[in-house]
């Protein structure tokens, strides 16, 4: 037998701790817990438009000449 062979046949009886699909639900459920935060830090910027307009005013203000 060629060593691929050997190694295909060795591995073909690899017990999985948990069925297949959950590897794919686990995944998912990271993904998704992952998603929602940074999904949480939407709009941040603009959660304290008093606090932002009073440091532009002391800071010189937005230049729209970029």
């Amino acid at each position: 037998m060629s060593f691929l062979n050997v190694v295909l046949a060795e591995t073909a009886h690899v017990a999985l701790p948990m069925p297949t699909f959950l590897y794919g639900l686990v995944g998912l459920v990271v993904f998704a817990a992952l998603g929602f935060v940074v999904w949480s830090y939407r709009d941040v910027a603009n959660r304290h438009q008093s606090k932002a307009k009073a440091y532009a005013d002391a800071h010189g203000g937005a230049r729209s000449d970029h």
